[in-house]
């Protein structure tokens, strides 16, 4: 029996999506809840799995087509098995010919002409796994990327790898070629763009600066870090520090946390935070909810989950939907100071940056000490300048107390 494989019922806000792999080519068995096929939205890439054993029999749309919701695919025929590659008897060379062109006449199912298109080995260089701009880059320069020496999580070949190995192989041709390679940006990239430049056009943007000495927190974590992990079996970061503190500020800076609809303004009484993370294929911000009511322990195993869920992509569109306020953490690159970006139609972003020790007066006297410069930006329109220096303050005042946070203060 045929069964189709279709588009998973996409939310209002993901108009269409595209097929980024196949990762089954026709005639190849399959089983149930097996993964298919990468649908690559705006926002995260999906992933379609059989729904149950049997031979993919028809690729209908090939890699790099659009399409939508509910749409139909591909075909798997269910309980069906893949054919064997028959033993041949010795014979002669014009009957080894007409053997194997019946043999594969009669195991090859039924291909639609849009599958004729496909090209599931482009997905592929020669047996490496690629992400969809990495696999454009390599087609356009003609790059075997079972020879390019990736320099992603856990070795994943990147697009800029291939095109860093693609100038290399013509740098020495003609007397010092200039290579240029031009590849179409992913979706995700696409629609980042897009909300970058929504951000900058909409929103009438400022950005503050504080510092904090994060002495305490580092001395809270070494001293508790050990039992909190035993207790909860999860590490005490930094992220849940600045998360809560924000969370227990937003509360107390309720224009912080408001957002723009027309000629309305939205107050939420609650903190959705959104966290960003980096991945492969660009930043996305899974939002952890009700910030105000969790634990330390509780953020940081949601912090932790949505992680390994973004490194595997796995992250789903409701993970990512919603958050009243973001959080993003450029020190972990090293970034000293910068001025993150607001996220519309979230109104304001905390940007935390490297933490160095740094000279400061204390009691009089001149100590060193860890120190954070901390960024918020935000929508000039609803947040005066005033509401935005008293919310980073108190997130200041709470992370250099952080006994503070715990009693609420």
């Amino acid at each position: 029996m045929s069964t189709e494989i279709k588009v998973p019922v996409l939310p209002e806000s993901v108009s269409d999506a595209t097929i980024a792999t196949w990762h089954k080519k026709v005639g190849d068995a399959v089983k149930r809840d097996e993964n298919l096929v990468d649908l690559e939205t705006d926002k995260v890439v999906l992933e379609v799995p059989s729904p149950v054993d049997g031979v993919l029999k028809e690729i209908k749309f090939a890699e790099g087509t659009t399409v939508n919701s509910q749409q139909v695919i591909g075909v798997v025929e269910a309980g069906a098995v893949a054919p064997k590659a028959a033993e041949t008897p010795k014979a002669t060379a014009s009957d080894d010919a007409k053997n194997k062109a019946a043999t594969t006449a009669e195991a090859q199912p039924v291909v639609s002409k849009a599958a004729a298109a496909a090209a599931p080995a482009a997905a592929k260089a020669a047996g490496v796994e690629l992400p969809p701009g990495a696999r454009f880059a390599a087609a356009s320069a003609g790059v075997d990327a079972s020879q390019v020496e990736g320099t992603g999580r856990r070795g994943a070949v990147t697009k800029e790898d291939i095109v860093n190995y693609a100038s290399g192989k013509t740098a020495g041709v003609g007397g010092g070629a200039r290579p240029e390679e031009r590849v179409p940006m992913t979706r995700m990239r696409a629609r980042i763009a897009e909300r970058l430049m929504q951000s900058k056009n909409s929103i009438a943007m400022l950005t503050s600066f504080n510092e904090v000495n994060l002495g305490k927190v580092m001395a809270m974590r070494k001293e508790l870090g050990e039992s909190f992990e035993k207790a909860n079996g999860i590490k005490l970061g930094f992220m849940s520090f600045f998360a809560k503190a924000a969370a227990n500020a937003l509360q107390r800076h309720p224009a912080v946390n408001a957002s723009v609809d027309g000629n309305d303004v939205i107050y939420h009484g609650y903190a959705d935070i959104s966290i960003a993370v980096s991945t492969d294929k660009g930043l996305v911000t899974p939002v952890v909810r009700n910030v105000e009511r969790l634990s330390f322990a509780e953020i940081e195993a949601q912090i932790a989950e949505y992680a390994k869920k973004a490194r595997d992509g796995k992250l789903s569109l409701e993970d990512l939907q919603g958050g009243t306020f973001t959080i993003t953490n450029g020190g972990t690159f090293g970034s000293l100071m910068s001025t993150p970006i607001v996220n519309p139609p979230q109104s304001a972003i905390l940007g935390m940056h490297a933490i160095k020790e740094r000279a400061i007066v204390e009691n009089g006297q001149v100590v060193a000490a860890p120190m954070m410069y901390i960024a918020l930006s935000y929508d000039h329109r609803i947040i005066d300048g005033k509401d935005a220096v008293l919310f980073l303050v108190d997130i200041k005042n709470q992370l250099e107390n952080p006994h503070r946070m715990l009693l609420g203060m």
